[in-house]
């Protein structure tokens, strides 16, 4: 239930069909509605407590440093990835076939929110709706949603959201602006050209139900939340040459959707993939599968890096969602490479598992969860609370820096017995240990033109991570 300005109670699941793309309850969204004021930027005009409490959740984050993120919808009952409506082709009415498939009767929140907590991560980041346009929640704005499309009934973010606040456990939702479903998401953009949807269609009133379901999800029905991880503004990217990496086809009033967050999410962080500069009113920046400032997957060619916190996100096999055929698994030591190195980079890591339809976590996934847990138990305090640096990445390995203490990750085994830090001319280090044990760590200090360099010891070198404690 919705309630307009003008006091009126409105019930849009009156109509079912009328519903979807009936969108004047989009008139209760803001106080401030299509007024100048929402569409001027979030930044001067926050009234300085939210601003305080966002402050407070990005060092938070900061420190967490470690989270899950989940690709989870009806895509799953095809078991071949989340993009499997646009890579397969198939069409509104075609894809409609999957939600009366998906029946998750062996979701268990508490037993996912444990295995969150047992991998040392600190949040949760899930999909709430991806490009499928499909509502993993009990949406009061359309009817293409878990509980009344398919025989599971149940609101699976809701339920995990409760597990999430018993558990200290942060959660984040990823929303996808793109929806491959929705008639009036047109013009079309780079993708879900063959859905079969008309030709036709209004933007803004897709826009309205878009921020209408934010506001759903934002609204305090699933507790205070971590923040929003958005996806899709690169659909609509204007990649005409001579254009800006920010120029788009369509408006996608980044602004009014980042404000009706904060205002009812004070303490909220906002993240957009879109693969270029930070804008307005976001919280923190994401790269895909790629470390801050590298670009290997070819989607950060733009991604300037801001003054905003950081964020990398990477697969276990070579799927987001679930691929019952993708066998690639990385190792649990390239996973915690992966962590490692994203610290050394000042960056949080989110690790990725796509459940199974019936709503489990598959072995391979499982197994190594449990086993990065089992080494931040032991090296935790190296990644914890850190900021990258002092020292510069390198091939061999990264730095990473809290309360007077260095930490240097020697992560390549090739690396020479006595290396040489660069960049740490100044660095007055007083002793060096091993983490491990705790023994002293040869070392020769620098001075004049000369950089600090460590011999490491022939014993106790880790195979995975040889971390020397420096203390200046």
């Amino acid at each position: 239930m919705f309630s307009g300005q003008d006091g009126v109670t409105i019930s849009v699941k009156e109509d079912r069909m009328r519903k979807f793309y009936w969108i004047p309850v989009v008139l209760s969204l803001l106080a401030c509605g299509e007024s100048e004021l929402a569409k001027q930027p979030t930044e001067g005009r926050e009234n300085p407590q939210s601003k305080q409490l966002r402050a407070e959740m990005s060092q938070w984050f900061q420190d967490a440093k470690f989270g899950m993120f989940i690709h989870w919808g009806v895509y799953s009952v095809l078991g071949d990835g989340e993009w499997v409506m646009h890579q397969k082709q198939m069409t509104v009415p075609e894809y409609e076939k999957l939600p009366p498939q998906f029946n998750p009767t062996e979701y268990d929140p508490q037993e996912w929110v444990a295995l969150a907590k047992s991998a040392g991560m600190k949040y949760i980041t899930i999909t709430s709706k991806h490009h499928d346009g499909f509502a993993m929640w009990d949406s009061q704005i359309s009817d293409y949603d878990i509980v009344e499309r398919t025989p599971y009934r149940k609101d699976v973010l809701k339920m995990l959201a409760d597990e999430c606040a018993k558990e200290g456990i942060k959660l984040f939702f990823y929303h996808s602006h793109l929806d491959w479903h929705h008639p009036d998401y047109f013009p079309r953009g780079r993708t879900g050209q063959h859905s079969g949807r008309p030709d036709e269609g209004d933007f803004n009133r897709y826009l309205d139900y878009m921020d209408s379901q934010i506001e759903e999800l934002a609204g305090g029905g699933y507790g205070e939340l971590g923040g929003f991880w958005f996806d899709g503004w690169w659909d609509q990217q204007n990649r005409e040459e001579g254009q800006s990496p920010k120029a788009t086809h369509i408006d996608w009033r980044l602004n009014r959707t980042y404000d009706l967050i904060h205002r009812l999410q004070p303490q909220a962080l906002i993240g957009n993939n879109h693969h270029v500069a930070p804008f307005p009113g976001e919280d923190f920046q994401m790269f895909e599968k790629d470390l801050p400032g590298q670009n290997t997957t070819g989607f950060s060619a733009d991604a300037t890096i801001g003054q905003l916190p950081l964020e990398t996100c990477e697969t276990i096999n070579k799927s987001w969602g679930f691929n019952k055929t993708d066998e690639s698994f990385k190792s649990t030591e390239e996973l915690i490479h992966y962590l490692v190195r994203a610290a050394g980079y000042n960056s949080n890591f989110l690790l990725n598992v796509g459940p199974t339809p019936q709503g489990t976590i598959q072995e391979e996934f499982r197994v190594r969860l449990t086993e990065i847990g089992e080494w931040l138990v032991r090296n935790g305090e190296s990644i914890y609370g850190t900021r990258g640096g002092p020292m510069d990445p390198q091939d061999w390995g990264v730095t990473t820096q809290k309360d007077g203490l260095i930490y240097l990750h020697v992560l390549s085994e090739d690396t020479p017995e006595v290396i040489v830090i660069p960049g740490s001319k100044s660095w007055d280090v007083k002793r060096a240990t091993l983490l491990s044990s705790g023994e002293e760590v040869g070392f020769r200090k620098a001075g004049g033109a000369e950089d600090l360099s460590v011999s490491l010891p022939e014993k106790d070198r880790s195979p995975v991570d040889t971390i020397i404690v420096l203390a200046r």
